[in-house]
């Protein structure tokens, strides 16, 4: 019954938002020129991202440690719709994770079903597999994936269900240049022996209860219940950072991300903020190993998501050129409070949909 509750809140919050164009700048989103995305730090006003004496900071990258210091960062990234990562319990994959055999990755390439609300980044992730993925064949092997910006993740997803999790999941999914929708409508479930019935305003909007049949609504509020082979359950945390690591593209990649994730732990344990790769309690902040992003000559790449009070990603802030040196100020201003500290030197890109801006 709990999976049913689930199933029935997760469609009766896709019929209430609005689809996704397929336009990357439509719904009202402009490209912001450089320097009005994000705010800024301002040291005077906000004080310094470093408070840390530097004997401290025993987190250092190699000593031969070389990239790319000079081009021009903002802006220079493709934009995406949405951003799904695949749960593989590994940090480091073939070249192209596409490639990978029998994996939901290769299924995204070749099931011929492509989303129909934007670009999709798909990401490899060191997200722990489902216990007991061992059984069976590669291709039978349930995974986990996790869809951004609607911070929501999806169980039970195979190889052979790719086209199913892009109709039902992917395409209905908010996308980074879709207005945050609220404020939220209220919703209330109803769960009998008879079965359950979803409520908005007043409205039964959803109902497998034959006592408490659906309202008349206009279409296409009134979608066809059927049953799902998925379970979907918001993510639990209210930020996100994922670390490329994947060495197989860069050495360099898949030497950082190790170094920069312990000291992003340094910085969140104080504030009681660390989570790890199996810690489900609300809010706090995942650092995620994820596949090659682009722009490895920018070594480390650091992806900040930031959920929005409606529940959904509000922000995502992409940075590259990142040091251990610069996780504090990352942690105290970016990921909690949605700041760049050196956006000429570490800034990319990326997106405010509160704003109606991407880069």
């Amino acid at each position: 019954m709990a999976s049913k509750v689930s199933t029935l809140l997760r469609r009766g919050k896709e019929l209430l938002t609005p689809s996704a164009s397929s336009d990357s700048l439509g719904n009202g989103f402009a490209t912001a020129p450089e320097g009005k995305l994000f705010p800024c730090v301002d040291p005077a006003i906000d004080g310094e991202d470093c408070l840390q004496d530097c004997a401290s900071c025993t987190i250092h990258l190699p000593a031969k440690w070389e990239i790319d210091e000079d081009e021009k960062l903002y802006g220079q990234v493709k934009g995406w719709g949405t951003h799904m990562l695949v749960a593989t319990g590994k940090t480091d994959w073939v070249r192209d994770v596409e490639d990978e055999k029998g994996t939901v990755m290769e299924a995204m390439k070749d099931c011929g079903v492509k989303p129909s609300n934007g670009r999709l980044m798909l990401s490899a992730s060191n997200m722990p597999m489902p216990s007991g993925h061992h059984e069976g064949t590669p291709a039978s092997q349930p995974t986990t994936v996790l869809l951004l910006p609607s911070f929501t993740i999806i169980e039970n997803v195979t190889p052979a269900s790719v086209p199913e999790l892009i109709r039902l999941h992917i395409d209905p999914a908010s996308t980074t240049s879709m207005p945050l929708v609220s404020p939220t409508p209220a919703i209330t479930t109803k769960d009998t022996d008879a079965g359950v019935s979803i409520t908005t305003n007043g409205h039964t909007v959803l109902s497998t209860d034959p006592d408490d049949p659906p309202s008349t609504l206009p279409q296409p509020l009134m979608p066809t219940l059927a049953p799902s082979i998925f379970r979907s359950r918001p993510c639990p945390h209210a930020y996100l950072i994922l670390l490329c690591s994947q060495r197989t593209r860069d050495a360099r990649c898949g030497q950082s991300a190790p170094l920069l994730r312990r000291e992003f732990e340094r910085h969140l344990r104080p504030l009681s903020l660390y989570r790890d790769l199996n810690d489900s309690r609300p809010n706090g902040v995942g650092i995620y190993f994820i596949s090659h992003v682009g722009g490895h000559k920018f070594a480390a790449n650091v992806m900040v998501y930031r959920r929005d009070s409606s529940g959904e990603g509000g922000q995502c802030i992409w940075l590259a050129r990142v040091r251990p040196e610069d996780c504090e100020g990352i942690v105290k201003f970016t990921v909690l409070q949605g700041k760049v500290v050196k956006p000429e030197r570490h800034l990319r890109g990326g997106f405010d949909r509160g704003k109606g801006l991407v880069s």
